[in-house]
């Protein structure tokens, strides 16, 4: 039963953290938007291959932006 209540808990503070982001990503609302959609992200790919993947990608493209190498 603690498992399915953390597992949920997990999920709801997950959507919760990317909806912001999203909410702060808009024009003209101060805050980092992206970095709290990553941030959701993340907490999601604990339970979701889906989100995990869609992490890794946002990562990625923001190495190419940035030039930066992936350093692991």
């Amino acid at each position: 039963m603690l498992r399915h209540t953390i597992r949920a808990s997990r999920i709801v503070l997950g959507l919760a953290l990317v909806i912001l982001g999203v909410v702060l990503a808009l024009p003209g609302v101060p805050g980092p938007g992206l970095l709290v959609i990553f941030v959701g992200l993340t907490v999601l790919g604990g339970e979701f291959e889906w989100a995990r993947r869609l992490r890794d990608r946002l990562h990625a493209m923001f190495r190419r932006v940035t030039g930066r190498a992936d350093v692991r």
